[in-house]
């Protein structure tokens, strides 16, 4: 049941009441035959379709509305400056400082509060289901907040997105909701406040706060109070407006051709922003399909496209990887301890956006995305999708249709890897195991930190290496790993120990590095991945690889030199155990104490393994820090409007010891994502499996026969192995059992004008090549001369040749 209880029908246009304000006389006609027809469906999009009340999960989740709504209507309590007492919004000293920012975000809180209320009334199985006196509070509290602080004489103050995207897109909603019960006059002031916050000139330019998917989120606003307020050009201005989202951008806010997706300027967004661009894209296309402001802007199938080319490479049983989620990773349980978001409950809305937009794909791309979101939805064993209490109705709908839908059979999760040069980002998935990068260079912040969140993000961006298993551990990163974990010990990085406060090096991701060589090449199955690191606040330098294979990350570090006069680690691992963290911990085939705290130095180490993880290989033997803690911490620690509750978790961590002010350290180590005991001391045993090639400030390579693989970081030229590079370059090579080789190479740096690679193998012809090859001669060896690559975007370039 969608449709809202009324006490009296639809107001029509002719009634000359204030839903024809603002229309021209050439428009009325099409208001007679359309705007009411938009309403009734923002009205669906809002509540949802095609469930009963009461079946489950819809029954839980109403009577839990109905609950919420009880207690927001008993505590409303209208005053000078506040709607609840909670929620004083009344700003004594108005600017855009943080404490502003906090009574903006009271203002739109409350109306989000309305917005539950407005629901609560209009959904059926709430218990409030056209309550007579829930009505009358929505009414009342709607008129108070416009007389005392959303209307078209006040002037905002702290942060803009209250004003012009969170409460507005609140408010619409509720107009939309109970349209039938608001006077001519409420529409009039309502629609004049909306007017004044978000005037046409919000997106007059593609520019500042008005790009990705906050363009998306003020173009909601402009087209729902078109259809509130029957104004046509409103609706056209929002469908116009959208077009710049639209294309594929080569900096700043937006969709690049390698699927990254980035907003404010520096930040990869895909988990956050990403998925508000998705959701708010679904909504607008759905709603203005079929009407005279259809979205037909050839572009709209690059969204299409992102689909499975931006936002599937980031999903993993229902999750949506932390590294493109920016400072949302800080936000676990709330001051009151109200639970609000792990990687998990971030997925699930992706999922069901997702599904939305598949409505207005071809039926190709809508039946793969819907079989795609069923193997995401089964496999979320950690966080079944059907027990959110925190997804939309209308989104646990869409999800519950696709898991009901017996003519959709599942896929599984995709393989392969996936570099997203554009926001220093890399995916590997294989079966059984997905991993994550995240780096940092001068286009892509090291963290972002602002409104008071992830203060202690610092180091997210120096390496760090995530990875889940199929069946295991994908509750790693959500069971509060990002209050108690040590930030300085995150897994993958190098770091220095040099304290850092809170929020260091500003907010909105200000802060870059200095550093041009970070990316890698791939062939979309393995990669060779290198990071020039620079550290925040800090003197330390390094140079950072990875080779992703088809078991193993192989994790190289060399040049690691600081003076900060602080200790420098580079982390293995620490791996999250949970509350109890019994996991076994072997060492060389030795037991280590299961007990907390605990700590040893693991001296000439072959291999270790955590039982229930995966292994990890010290190519020559390695000394390695390892230790037991039990870890207690805030989420208020990390973001101010946390919970101030204390958690702990048991970590299992190993790091290399670099030592204070280290000078040219390195690190050599493999991990082994979901291997048993015996399948990592049977690779340790291996001497032959890999040859590290190289693990200089100069160059990083390794060499796994077995695989026909090589893959070299040149960091500034010169030769490895075979390899021979006159300039920085990332070279890999994957010799096939049919006589032919594929070559991958990328400038990282987008410097190279140039570039000469000789590949001392025998070859006899080179099959094809991109046309950044200017020529390529064969023989005795290979040499390949590449043209200008600035202009490439760090891609890999592709070559195939015939072994001599």
């Amino acid at each position: 049941m969608t449709t809202c209880w009324s006490r009296r029908g639809f107001l029509t246009v002719g009634t000359g009441t204030a839903v024809a304000l603002s229309l021209p006389a050439s428009s009325r006609a099409t208001a007679v035959d359309e705007f009411a027809p938009l309403r009734a469906k923002w009205r669906t999009l809002i509540l949802g379709e095609g469930f009963s009340p009461t079946a489950e999960p819809f029954r839980s989740r109403l009577a839990q509305l109905g609950t919420t709504a009880r207690r927001f209507q008993s505590t409303m309590a209208p005053a000078s400056g506040s709607l609840w007492p909670d929620l004083v919004y009344a700003d004594p000293d108005p600017d855009t400082d943080q404490e502003s920012a906090g009574y903006s975000a009271n203002m739109n809180t409350s109306y989000n509060r309305l917005n539950t209320l407005a629901q609560a009334y209009c959904q059926q199985g709430t218990g409030l289901t056209g309550d007579t006196g829930l009505r009358d509070t929505i009414l009342t509290g709607l008129d108070h907040l416009h007389d005392d602080v959303y209307n078209d004489a006040q002037t905002f103050y702290g942060n803009w997105y209250n004003w012009q995207i969170g409460a507005p897109q609140s408010l619409l909603d509720i107009c939309v909701l109970m349209y039938e019960e608001l006077s001519a006059a409420q529409l009039t002031g309502y629609l004049t406040a909306v007017d004044h916050f978000v005037p046409d000139s919000a997106v007059a330019d593609y520019s500042g706060n008005s790009t990705g998917a906050n363009r998306v989120d003020l173009c909601r606003v402009l087209a729902v109070r078109g259809a509130v307020g029957v104004n046509a050009a409103k609706i056209a201005l929002a469908r116009d407006a959208l077009s710049p989202v639209l294309p594929y951008v080569t900096s700043g806010d937006g969709l690049y051709t390698d699927g990254s997706f980035i907003q404010h300027t520096t930040v990869p967004y895909t988990g956050t922003y990403g998925a508000v661009l998705l959701r708010g894209l679904g909504m607008l296309f759905a709603l203005l399909t079929a009407s005279s402001w259809e979205i037909t802007d050839a572009n709209r199938q690059i969204v299409f496209d992102a689909v499975e080319h931006a936002w599937a490479p980031f999903l993993y049983n229902g999750l949506v990887m932390d590294c493109v989620s920016g400072r949302a990773i800080s936000r676990g349980l709330s001051a009151t301890g109200t639970i609000q978001q792990d990687d998990h409950l971030r997925g699930h809305p992706v999922l069901a956006a997702i599904v939305l937009l598949g409505q207005g794909a071809s039926a190709t791309e809508n039946a793969r995305w819907r079989a795609l979101v069923k193997g995401w939805l089964q496999r979320d064993y950690y966080s079944p999708p059907m027990d959110d209490r925190l997804i939309s109705l209308p989104g646990l709908a869409l999800l519950k249709a696709v898991l009901d839908d017996t003519s959709v059979t599942a896929i599984a999760e995709p393989t392969g890897h996936r570099l997203f040069t554009s926001m220093a980002r890399a995916t590997h998935r294989r079966p059984g195991w997905a991993a994550s990068l995240s780096m940092a260079d001068r286009r892509i912040t090291y963290y972002e930190t602002g409104a008071g969140e992830n203060l202690h993000g610092w180091h997210t961006g120096a390496g760090m290496l995530y990875w889940w298993g199929d069946t295991f551990a994908n509750g790693q990163y959500s069971d509060a790993f990002w209050p108690t974990v040590d930030p300085y010990r995150l897994p993958g990085i190098t770091a220095s120990r040099k304290v850092l406060a809170d929020a260091a090096g500003g907010d909105w991701g200000a802060s870059v590095p200095d550093v041009d060589w970070v990316g890698g090449a791939t062939d979309g199955q393995r990669a060779a991945i290198g990071q020039q690191l620079k550290g925040l606040q800090s003197t330390l330098t390094a140079k950072k690889a990875w080779f992703c294979l088809d078991d193993a990350v192989v994790c190289l570090g060399a040049g690691i030199s600081c003076s900060d006069g602080t200790a420098v680690e580079s982390t293995v691992e620490n791996r999250n155990l949970g509350p109890t963290g019994d996991a076994p911990f072997t060492v060389d085939g030795t037991a280590k104490p299961a007990i907390y705290p605990w700590s040893e130095t693991l001296t000439g180490a072959g291999w270790a393994h955590i039982g229930g993880h995966g292994g990890y290989v010290f190519p020559g033997g390695a000394s390695v820090q390892a230790l037991r803690d039990a870890r207690d911490g805030t989420w208020s620690s990390i973001n101010k409007g946390g919970s101030t509750a204390v958690v702990n978790r048991k970590y299992l961590t190993m790091y290399i010891d670099h030592g204070t002010d280290p000078v040219n350290a390195v690190y050599a180590y493999v991990l082994l994502p979901g291997a048993s005991a015996a399948q990592t001391a049977a690779r340790a045993a291996d001497t032959t499996w890999l040859t590290v090639l190289a693990n200089t400030d100069g160059q990083q390579g390794i060499s796994v026969p077995t695989l026909g693989f090589t893959g070299v970081n040149f960091w500034s030229g010169g030769t490895t192995g075979a390899l021979v590079a006159n300039g920085p370059c990332c070279v890999t090579i994957t010799e096939r059992n049919d006589g032919t080789a594929v070559i991958c190479v990328s400038d990282p740096t987008r410097l190279q004008t140039s570039l000469t690679l000789t590949w001392n193998r025998p070859v006899s012809a080179v099959t094809s090549q991109p046309p950044t090859v200017t020529s390529a001669t064969t023989g005795s060896s290979l040499q390949l001369a590449f043209g200008d690559l600035s202009t490439t975007a760090g891609v890999t370039q592709k070559i195939t040749v015939t072994l001599g």
